[in-house]
C-alpha cells in the first residue's frame, strides 16, 4: 500500500457512507404515502372524534392514539412521569363581582357593575398598581401604540366613543393592542348612557375558560363610567370631556398623584387539563445530540355546535377540521414514522410535538414552549404545519423565510428534490399577519428560528364541511417529503440556523 492509497481509501469510504445515507434518507421519505396520510386524516378528522376541542375527551383520545404511535415507532417520550403526554391546566371562572373593584387611593371604590365593567382580559387573582398614564387622540392605525412604551404601568385611556358611547371600532384595535405592550391594567373612561351601559354589563358575568399560568392573559381592560370618575379626575387636572375631543397623534402623559387599583378576581368554577403529545429520537452526533429540532402542528379544533365554537351547516353540527389541522399532525406523525427508519440517525436530535390548544389562543404550544422537556436554547429550529392537505398542488407558504436563514436553507433542499415538484414561496397574505396565528410563534418570540408551511385557508375553514375526503393526500406527502428533506438538512448541518438580527430584535427582543 502506498502513502497515498489510505487517504483515497477512506475518501471512497466516505463516499459510500455517503451515497448510504442519501438512499437511506430517500428510502424513509418513501415511506411518507398518499395512503396512509389519507387514512390517517380520516382517524383524526371522524365525526367520532367531534371536533377536537379543548378540552373534551375525544382530544384526550387523539393524543392517546398519537402517543400510541410514537412508542411503537421508538421514539422517546417527552411528557410528564415518563409518557407521551403533557398536560396543562385549564380553568373555567367568572368575574366575583363581590370582591372585584377599582380603588383610586384617597379617592373612591367603584364595584363592577353599577360604575366598572370588565372589557376585556382574563380575571386572575390579585391587583394591578401603577404608575398612571393618560393618553389621548388615539390614531386609526392600532400600530401605533407598538411604539409606547406602557410596561409595568396603569394606562388611563380617554378615547373617542361612538354614538352609544362605546370606545370606537378604531380605538378598540388600538386598545388591542396596546394591552400586547404590557400594561399592568387599561383604564378607559366612557359616557355610555343607561341603556347601552347595562347592556355591556350583561356580558360580564359570562363564563370564560383561561389558563391560570399564561400571566399574559392577567392584563385587564376595564370600562368606567366618566360621571363616577369625573370628580377624581378633574383633581388631578384632567377634563374628561376636552381630553375626548383631542386628535391627531396619540399624546402620552404622566398624571401624578393619581394611581389606581384594579381587582379582577375570578372565582374558579371548574379546573381541566388539556394534552400535548411529545416524541423525541436521538441523534447520533455526541456532540449535537443535544440540540434539537421541532417538528409541531396542532390536534385540536373547535368542537361542535352547542358544546364548541362549531357553527352548525345545515344538519352537519361537527367540524372535522381535516384541513386544519389533522393535515398538519399527520405530517408530524409521517415525519416521526419516517425518521425512526433512517439509518443513521440524524446528527441532531428531533422533537415531535402536537399540541393542543391552538383554536384557543395557542395555549399548548406556549406551554410547551415555557415547559419544554430540555432548555429552551437548545431547540435549534420549529417547522410548523398548519392547515397543508388543501389548494395548490404544486406551491406551499413557507411563513417566515425572511426573518433567518432556514430560508436559504430550505431554498436550497427545494431545489435539490425537483422530483417532489412542490414550490415552497413567501407568505402570500402579509396583511393578515399569519406569522402571529400558529403555534411557532411561541418558538420564534422564545429567540427559536421557525418556518410555518400553510395553504392558506378555504371556503371549509372552521366549517363543519372540512371533511377528510377534501384533503389532497397525494399532494401533502410530497409536500411532508420536502419538510423530511429540510429537517434532515438542519439536523445534519455543522451550525444551527442563525437569526437575521433585525428579525431577531423585533420579534424576540421586542417582542412584536
Amino acid at each position: 500500500m502506498t502513502r497515498h492509497s489510505l487517504p483515497l481509501l477512506l475518501l471512497l469510504c466516505a463516499g459510500h457512507r455517503l451515497l448510504a445515507q442519501d438512499g437511506g434518507a430517500a428510502r424513509a421519505a418513501a415511506t411518507i404515502t398518499p395512503a396512509d396520510i389519507a387514512r390517517r386524516v380520516g382517524v383524526i378528522a371522524d365525526d367520532s372524534m367531534r371536533g377536537r376541542e379543548t378540552p373534551s375527551p375525544e382530544l384526550d383520545l387523539v393524543a392517546a392514539h398519537i402517543g400510541a404511535e410514537f412508542r411503537r415507532w421508538g421514539l422517546a417520550p417527552g411528557g410528564d412521569d415518563g409518557g407521551f403526554v403533557q398536560r396543562y391546566e385549564i380553568q373555567r371562572s367568572r368575574l366575583d363581582t363581590t370582591v372585584s373593584r377599582l380603588e383610586v387611593p384617597g379617592g373612591p371604590t367603584l364595584r363592577f357593575g353599577a360604575d366598572v365593567i370588565r372589557w376585556r382580559g382574563t380575571t386572575t387573582a390579585g391587583a394591578a398598581t401603577g404608575r398612571t398614564l393618560l393618553l389621548t387622540g388615539l390614531a386609526a392605525d392600532p400600530r401605533a401604540a407598538e411604539t409606547l412604551d406602557v410596561a409595568d404601568q396603569v394606562v388611563l385611556v380617554i378615547p373617542r366613543t361612538d354614538g352609544a358611547g362605546q370606545p370606537t371600532r378604531e380605538a378598540d384595535r388600538f386598545l388591542r393592542s396596546l394591552a400586547e405592550r404590557g400594561p399592568k391594567a387599561i383604564v378607559v373612561v366612557v359616557d355610555a348612557p343607561d341603556e347601552t351601559w347595562r347592556e355591556l354589563g350583561r356580558g360580564q358575568l359570562a363564563e370564560t375558560v383561561g389558563i391560570p399560568w399564561r400571566r399574559a392573559e392577567g392584563t385587564a381592560t376595564v370600562l368606567v363610567r366618566q360621571a363616577a370618575l369625573a370628580p377624581t379626575l378633574e383633581k388631578a387636572g384632567v377634563a374628561p370631556a376636552a381630553a375626548r375631543a383631542e386628535s391627531g397623534p396619540v399624546r402620552v402623559r404622566p398624571v401624578p398623584g393619581l394611581r389606581f387599583r384594579v381587582m379582577l378576581a375570578p372565582e374558579v368554577l371548574h379546573t381541566d387539563r388539556a394534552p400535548n403529545v411529545v416524541g423525541i429520537l436521538r441523534g447520533s452526533d455526541p456532540r449535537l445530540r443535544d440540540e434539537y429540532v421541532v417538528f409541531s402542528a396542532h390536534m385540536d379544533h373547535v368542537g361542535t355546535a352547542g358544546r364548541g365554537r362549531c357553527r352548525a351547516q345545515g344538519t352537519d353540527s361537527i367540524c372535522n377540521g381535516a384541513d386544519d389541522d389533522a393535515s398538519g399532525t399527520v405530517s408530524v406523525m409521517e415525519l416521526a414514522e419516517a425518521f425512526a427508519q433512517l439509518t443513521p440517525r440524524p446528527r441532531r436530535s428531533l422533537v415531535f410535538l402536537t399540541v393542543s390548544g391552538e383554536e384557543r389562543g395557542l395555549w399548548g404550544s406556549d406551554y410547551f414552549a415555557g415547559h419544554p422537556p430540555v432548555p429552551v436554547e437548545r431547540l435549534v429550529a420549529d417547522l410548523n404545519l398548519d392547515m397543508v392537505g388543501r389548494n395548490w398542488k404544486d406551491t406551499i407558504s413557507a411563513i417566515g423565510k425572511e426573518h433567518s436563514d432556514l430560508g436559504a436553507t430550505l431554498a436550497r433542499v427545494n431545489a435539490a428534490h425537483p422530483e417532489l415538484h412542490m414550490t415552497a414561496v413567501d407568505d402570500r397574505w402579509p396583511a393578515e399577519n399569519f406569522y402571529v396565528r400558529s403555534d411557532h410563534y411561541n418558538f420564534a418570540r422564545r429567540g427559536v428560528p421557525i418556518l410555518f408551511f400553510f395553504n392558506g385557508t378555504h371556503e371549509d375553514y372552521h366549517r363543519p364541511t372540512d371533511h377528510p375526503d377534501k384533503i389532497d393526500a397525494e399532494k401533502q406527502a410530497r409536500l411532508t417529503q420536502l419538510v423530511f428533506y429540510l429537517g434532515l438538512e438542519v439536523a445534519n448541518a455543522a451550525e444551527r440556523p442563525r437569526w437575521n438580527p433585525e428579525s431577531y430584535r423585533q420579534i424576540v427582543t421586542e417582542g412584536r
